[in-house]
């Protein structure tokens, strides 16, 4: 009894710290720094209604989140554990009760933050018509088969699952980090290395980034790749129970994600400058802030 009420009072203090994050985050008070809260408030709701030109805020916030979607799935459940008072009974532990680990609602949290960037590139190809926006929307399209069929393991008869299911499982887990990988590489990074293996030993703005040390690009390359293969696991929701591999895929992710944050940031800021000449032409110059946050001359 008494362990049952240490547990159910625990619960309650982690509703309680949600609570008073919240409250932080929705005060109107000139406190906590008001003005970054208001700007994060914003881009979330623009990535939430993508119904305007895709800024770089948003489109850079939303590719994080989708890194997060093991925590919005993890969060999703415990709400539901408090919310339905499964917190310290039996049901915490039965896999099909309605808060347990074969529920519906895992695969429809994990999936919601691609969904936001795939509608995000429709919404940049409206604006543009560039048909790399569709290219980007068909990436972010492929993470919804490694959803959707690893749940489906619970919810078929298992020579089933193993002989059909399991098998265009592996195939799109696959697809889903090759393309990834590819996207990184090429497009996002622009480090153009399908094309030229060696580049960087060239002079260019990208082999003089780190000041000629190319075993770092060796490093990035082989890391991310394995990373992307590795986070499959986290989308899927049939081998997330081994608590400890989980979490090691977790940390790694921060790695990789650190490492795309990275060199996302500086290529988007080396274009940015590649267009200073024709900028400084103009009567007014924007500022470097106004440069990064402005929607027009940014890619998804």
């Amino acid at each position: 009894m008494l362990g049952y009420e240490l547990t159910y009072h625990s619960a309650c203090l982690q509703v309680l710290l949600y609570a008073i994050l919240l409250m932080i985050l929705l005060s109107p008070f000139d406190m906590f720094y008001l003005s970054s809260r208001f700007f994060f408030l914003r881009t979330m709701w623009r990535i939430a209604l993508p119904l305007q030109a895709i800024t770089f805020p948003d489109f850079f916030m939303a590719d994080i989140f989708t890194s997060m979607s093991k925590v919005f799935s993890d969060l999703e459940r415990s709400g539901c554990r408090m919310v339905h008072r499964q917190v310290a009974t039996i049901a915490w532990f039965e896999a099909d009760s309605i808060c347990g680990s074969h529920s519906v609602a895992i695969p429809l949290v994990l999936v919601l933050p691609y969904l936001c960037r795939f509608f995000q590139c429709l919404r940049q190809y409206k604006d543009t018509k560039e048909k790399t926006c569709l290219l980007n929307a068909l990436k972010y399209s492929t993470a919804v088969p490694v959803i959707f069929l690893s749940a489906l393991k619970y919810h078929v008869f298992p020579d089933v699952w193993i002989s059909f299911y399991r098998p265009l499982w592996l195939i799109s887990s696959v697809v889903n980090s090759l393309y990834s990988f590819y996207w990184d590489i090429k497009r996002d990074w622009d480090l153009s290395i399908l094309t030229r293996i060696f580049m960087f030993k060239n002079p260019s703005a990208w082999s003089n980034l780190l000041y000629g040390r190319s075993w770092v690009f060796y490093w990035v390359l082989g890391s991310n790749l394995i990373l992307r293969c590795t986070w499959t696991y986290k989308l899927s929701a049939h081998l997330r129970h081994n608590y400890l591999t989980v979490f090691a895929i977790t940390a790694l992710e921060v790695v990789r994600r650190f490492q795309w944050v990275f060199f996302r940031v500086e290529n988007e800021w080396n274009k940015m400058t590649a267009k200073q000449n024709f900028e400084m032409s103009s009567d007014v110059m924007p500022s470097e802030s106004d440069r990064l946050l402005d929607s027009n001359s940014h890619k998804v």
